[in-house]
């Protein structure tokens, strides 16, 4: 358990280097290629070299919980910290985005404090100055990806890493190059996904079964109720917090029945996660992930980005951890139960996306949903 003021200042202290390399490239009118990941970069390279026998998983992470969605004091990693957990990945990531920006607009109209308020709590109005709508902490992933490639964080790391004794070692290399590969898929390609213990799920009522991944099908929903959607994480929170105990105490299931829900707020919310048989898609649930977007999409859609955290982002995810075959078929709820879900709309909208096929498919022996 980790006191919460320390968790922000560990992510704090990454990212304020990324903030004063943008502030000297804007006041020296110097610009070298990449200079905004080098603080990223050091902590990325030595925990790769630490940890280069451990499992994937370990090289970089983990995340954790805080221990109160609505006044968080206590953060508490989900596992055994590596040099570049999630708290100075991101924090490096968004010194990144920040610095980036501070290096080409005029620094003397910037009220610093002021941007990072912007930036963390997305409630102020932007700045005349900020052109870019999306320079939240919410959409760091998007950002990050507009200002850095594989090829260039590899170069950064072998660069902060050229004073280590061990650098130039083929095998070093190899490391670095596996590395990235790693940080590319988890921060940059997979979705944020807010863990149960942050929107603050209930334990299940039972013991759930588990999945035998990787499976064939992802069948999209939307909620209906709430009609609305939510637009940042406390509502988003409450949301499924109240779509939970319907679950569980409305429809008798064990828990959630959905895998994943989408907020509108540039998030994923957990459910019952990869792992584990939902309760979404009656005699399915066994071979395939429920997605449900929260909000009534029956006569308009959900955001573009959005719908893109989904269609290509959590997906590709899922086929890169071998939670769904590479072959995998998206269907609308309504093509397997009589529904109308996921909304007229919503349902016109993924005949578009690629993975999606015009069929209704042979159900499989029913399974009870009260799982």
């Amino acid at each position: 358990m980790i006191p919460g003021a320390l968790w922000i200042i560990t992510m704090a202290v990454i990212q304020s280097s990324g903030l004063e390399s943008g502030l000297r490239a804007n006041e020296d009118s110097n610009q070298p290629d990449g200079f905004y990941l080098l603080p990223l970069a050091k902590n990325l390279g030595l925990s790769f070299l630490q940890f280069w026998n451990a499992t994937p998983p370990e090289r970089l992470g983990p995340d954790g919980c805080w221990d109160n969605v609505s006044a968080p004091m206590i953060f508490t990693l989900s596992g055994v910290p590596s040099l570049a957990t999630d708290a100075q990945v991101q924090g490096g990531m968004d010194g990144a985005i920040l610095g980036k920006h501070l290096s080409v607009v005029n620094c003397s109209d910037i009220k610093l404090s002021t941007l990072l308020r912007s930036y963390y709590s997305g409630t102020m109005e932007e700045l005349d100055h900020v052109s870019d709508t999306h320079l939240r902490g919410r959409y760091r992933r998007h950002n990050f990806k507009k200002i850095t490639n594989s090829f260039l964080l590899q170069e950064k790391v072998a660069d902060a890493l050229h004073s280590h004794p061990q650098q130039g070692d083929i095998g070093v290399e190899s490391l670095i190059k596996k590395g990235i590969e790693e940080f590319v898929l988890r921060y940059m390609e997979c979705p944020a996904i807010i863990p149960r213990c942050i929107w603050g799920a209930a334990p299940p009522r039972a013991p759930l079964t588990p999945l035998s991944p990787p499976l064939p099908y992802l069948y999209i929903h939307h909620t209906e109720i709430p009609s609305k959607p939510c637009l940042n994480l406390q509502m988003c929170s409450k949301k499924m917090r109240a779509m939970q105990h319907f679950h569980q105490k409305g429809r008798g299931w064990y828990d959630l029945g959905y895998s994943f829900a989408v907020g509108s707020d540039g998030y994923i919310y957990e459910g019952r996660g990869w792992m584990w048989v939902g309760a979404h898609t009656r005699g399915r649930n066994p071979v395939g992930y429920g997605v449900a977007f929260i909000g009534n999409y029956s006569t308009h859609l959900p955001s573009h980005y959005d719908m893109e955290l989904v269609r290509h982002h959590l997906v590709k995810c899922g086929v890169s951890n071998g939670f769904l075959q590479e072959n995998f078929t998206i269907l609308g709820h309504r093509q397997v139960v009589a529904t109308s879900c996921p909304g007229d709309s919503l349902y016109s909208e993924i005949t578009t996306w690629e993975h999606y096929k015009d069929t209704n498919p042979l159900r499989t022996s029913a399974v009870t949903d009260m799982t």
